[in-house]
């Protein structure tokens, strides 16, 4: 089984392929446990100094961990077949570590987002699956040629 994965601010939809390229399962999976902000940099930043900001990055990295880890187990265990492989939206691979520098435009925009895929990564290595990454545009063209699909 193949898992596509497309994540959204702590909630994710996860689609399942069979190798025959035939979608098996579809589903939203949590990222984030309850209660804790899904957008620690862009959104609950502000007002904040650098330290208390990266404490708050800590506590939703290591909620994202647990619930993402949850989530794919909780996936995995549904599936008829082993997953092998997960793929993921690309993230630059120069993006900046620093939460001083991630707080900053025009990183604050993304370094939430990326958080999660480092962390799904992450939990998807350790799981032993292969991580793939994907350019959104280009997408929706590289599933036509693989599918042998004519249209836009």
């Amino acid at each position: 089984m193949q898992v596509g994965i497309f994540d959204h601010f702590g909630w994710a939809v996860a689609v399942i392929a069979s190798t025959e390229h035939e979608v098996v399962d579809r589903r939203r999976i949590e990222l984030i446990e309850p209660g804790l902000t899904p957008a620690p940099i862009h959104y609950d930043s502000k007002g904040l100094d650098v330290a208390a900001t990266a404490a708050l990055v800590a506590r939703v990295r290591a909620s994202a961990v647990r619930a993402s880890a949850a989530a794919l187990e909780e996936l995995a265990d549904a599936l008829p077949e082993p997953v092998v492989s997960v793929a993921l939206r690309a993230w630059p691979p120069d993006f900046p570590e620093d939460i001083a520098v991630q707080r900053r435009t025009p990183y604050e925009a993304r370094a939430d987002a990326i958080m999660y895929r480092q962390v799904i990564a992450e939990v998807a290595h350790a799981r032993g699956w292969h991580v793939h990454h994907y350019v959104a545009k280009d997408v929706l063209g590289q599933a036509r040629d693989v599918l042998g699909c004519a249209g836009r």
